[in-house]
This record gives C-alpha cells, sequence and structure tokens, in this order.
C-alpha cells in the first residue's frame, strides 16, 4: 500500500481512493501511479497510525528534505478532513526542528559555518517543518458537513480546482455527486478558507476555452486569490 510517495523535491500524501468527483481529466483514469509510486490504488484508507509511520520512514532517509508535503493522491483528501488537519499538526510539530542546543552539534554548525560563506548565527538552526499543502476539490462543506475552516490555519496553502467558470461547465468537467449546486459550494468554501491559509484556484490545461479561462481568472481575482493554470495531473 503506497501510502507516500515522492515527486520532485515534494513529498506527497495518498490516504484515500474515495472521491466525491469524476473528473473528465482525472490522471488515475489513466496512469497507475505517479512520481516515484507504481501504483497508488489504495485496499483501504490508511489509518492515522500507518500515514504517520510512513511519514516517519520518509523523513528517515536524511537525504531528502522535502520542501513541501502534499495531500494529494488517487482520491479527494478532504474527505478525511479531520483526519488531514491532524496529520498536519503531527507535520508541523514532530518535523519542526528547533535550535542546536548540545555542543557537539553547536561545534560542529561553528566548523561547518567557518569553511563557508554560511551566517554562524543561521547555521546554529536547523530547517523549519515543511510546508503543507491540501490539493482538494474544494466540496468540504458537502463532503464533511461542519468542518470547522478555522483549523485550516495549520496548513500553508490550499489548491482548489475550480475547474470551470459555472455551474454547467463544472457539472460537465468536475461530474460530482452533488449536483449544480456544487459550484457555489466550491466558491463558498474558497471564501471561508481565504481567511485562514492561502488559496489558490486553478484549472487544468487544455480543458476550457480562453475565454472561459479568463472568466475563472475574474473569479480569482474578484475573491482575492491566487489562479493558475495547472498541467493535466
Amino acid at each position: 500500500m503506497t501510502i507516500t510517495y515522492r515527486l520532485g523535491n515534494k513529498l506527497y500524501l495518498n490516504i484515500t481512493n474515495a472521491c466525491s468527483c469524476n473528473c473528465v481529466f482525472c490522471i488515475r483514469n489513466q496512469h497507475q501511479g505517479v512520481g516515484d509510486a507504481t501504483n497508488l490504488w489504495l485496499e483501504k484508507d490508511p489509518t492515522l497510525e500507518e500515514i504517520k509511520s510512513a511519514l516517519d520512514a520518509s523523513f528517515s532517509d536524511k537525504k531528502f528534505a522535502p520542501e513541501e508535503i502534499v495531500f494529494c493522491g488517487f482520491g479527494e483528501p478532504m474527505m478525511r478532513a479531520n483526519d488531514v488537519i491532524a496529520i498536519s499538526q503531527y507535520i508541523k510539530n514532530h518535523f519542526s526542528y528547533s535550535p542546536l542546543t548540545d555542543l557537539t552539534s553547536i561545534t560542529h554548525a561553528l566548523s561547518e559555518s567557518s569553511s563557508t560563506t554560511k551566517n554562524v548565527h543561521s547555521s546554529l538552526y536547523r530547517k523549519p517543518a515543511p510546508l503543507v499543502r491540501i490539493n482538494t476539490n474544494g466540496l468540504a462543506f458537502l463532503m464533511c458537513p461542519g468542518f470547522e475552516v478555522e483549523k485550516l490555519e495549520v496548513v500553508d496553502t490550499m489548491s482548489i480546482s475550480l475547474t470551470a467558470d459555472d455551474a454547467k461547465e463544472y457539472q460537465r468537467l468536475a461530474r460530482p455527486l452533488y449536483g449544480e449546486g456544487a459550484f457555489e459550494s466550491v466558491l463558498a468554501f474558497a471564501k471561508a478558507a481565504k481567511a485562514h491559509t492561502h488559496v489558490v484556484f486553478s484549472v487544468v490545461e487544455g480543458t476550457l476555452s480562453a475565454e472561459r479561462v479568463e472568466n475563472c481568472r475574474r473569479i480569482a481575482e474578484e475573491m482575492g486569490v491566487e489562479f493558475r493554470v495547472r498541467g493535466m495531473e
């Protein structure tokens, strides 16, 4: 069962295969795996302890220091919204490095800095915890009624698939379980989330006309969130 996988200098978490959409462009309809994972289909949803163990194993590789941990696999992570928050808190607490305090580490850091252009003061500190990003379809309010958006403060970025510029086109491309009301729910979630974390709207390159892409860009601008056109992933 593949829970973590690598793509570039990022570590991805594959915590469920359940999804509330059936997007026409979804990569899982075309490939078995992504990055260094050959198969992202799960026999079952991993438990919190299994996810934590997988993270611990990934961080035990001292040659790999991910700059970002991304909730993104062959499913919608926010189907497990409260677990996503719990895992994010674990990442921030468990992999948040404190200043060096033991004499051996301090001596080594000072010796290393003297032979490089490093700042001596900063060499006494290890890297902070990696950034945490959630790639989501933005339907959290429908998938997890009562979800408290304030909890998103532990997350650095919410990358929300806006997908389209209106409800009808969204229905055609995302094919959500919730009908045409899903599009408005995505907008409502993004508006609420941006008060607690950095929100990015995205659309998939090649799925919309140039005019519709610009409409999506305008939606993002009016809401005050970032916008990007991403590749098929």
